[in-house]
């Protein structure tokens, strides 16, 4: 079987915990992207569930730094309290 390259960009970072990641499990990112690649092209979608979580939208993500901030600078107080347990 003929070999082809693929060029993709990616994060520096992601790719130095990605190959850190296959090569803790014994594999080259190559392997990893062909496993990818044949799984999806065998069930005909992509082999994992991808979504749009809320947690990460845009304007969570200010409120959260917002909520931060006012932390970090004493504009909030933490408290701890007991856990209500429902019935």
């Amino acid at each position: 079987m003929a070999q082809t390259n693929i060029n993709i960009r990616i994060d520096e970072e992601l790719k130095k915990q990605f190959d850190e990641f296959c090569n803790n499990v014994g594999m080259t990112m190559t392997t990893a992207f062909c496993i990818f690649a044949k799984k999806t092209v065998r069930e005909q979608k992509i082999p994992f569930e991808i979504s749009n979580d809320a947690f990460y939208s845009e304007s969570n993500i200010k409120y959260l730094e917002t909520v931060i901030d006012d932390i970090e600078t004493g504009r909030a107080k933490l408290e701890e309290h007991e856990l209500i347990e429902e019935e």
